[in-house]
C-alpha cells in the first residue's frame, strides 16, 4: 500500500490544473474575447511555475502558486455568483441599468 505525500498530491493537482487550463485555452481561442485567453495564459504560466517549484522544491514558487490559486478560485466564485445573481450581485438591480433609467 502506497501512501501519497503532500508533494505527490501537489504535483497531481498542478498537472490536473495544467491539463484543464490548456483545454479551456483551446476553447477560448474559438471565441472572440481576448481577456479570457490572456488570463488563461497567465494561469498556465503560474501553474507551470508551481509544478516546477514542487518538483525542484522551491518554496517561493510554491507560495506564489498557492496565492495565485486562492485568487483564481475566488475570482471564479465571484464570476459564478455574478452570473447566477446571488445576493447583492444582481445585474438588473443596478442604478445604471437601461430599463430602470427608461422607467424614470
Amino acid at each position: 500500500m502506497g501512501c501519497c505525500s503532500g508533494r505527490c498530491t501537489l504535483i497531481f493537482i498542478c498537472t490536473l490544473q495544467l491539463v484543464l487550463a490548456l483545454e479551456r485555452q483551446v476553447f477560448d481561442f474559438l471565441g472572440y474575447q481576448w481577456a479570457p485567453i490572456l488570463a488563461n495564459f497567465f494561469h498556465i504560466i503560474v501553474v507551470i511555475l508551481g509544478l516546477f517549484g514542487t518538483i525542484q522544491y522551491r518554496p517561493r514558487y510554491i507560495v506564489v502558486y498557492t496565492v495565485w490559486a486562492a485568487l483564481w478560485v475566488a475570482w471564479n466564485v465571484f464570476i459564478i455568483c455574478y452570473y447566477l445573481d446571488v445576493g447583492g450581485l444582481a445585474k438588473c438591480g443596478s442604478v445604471f441599468h437601461p430599463i430602470q433609467k427608461a422607467a424614470l
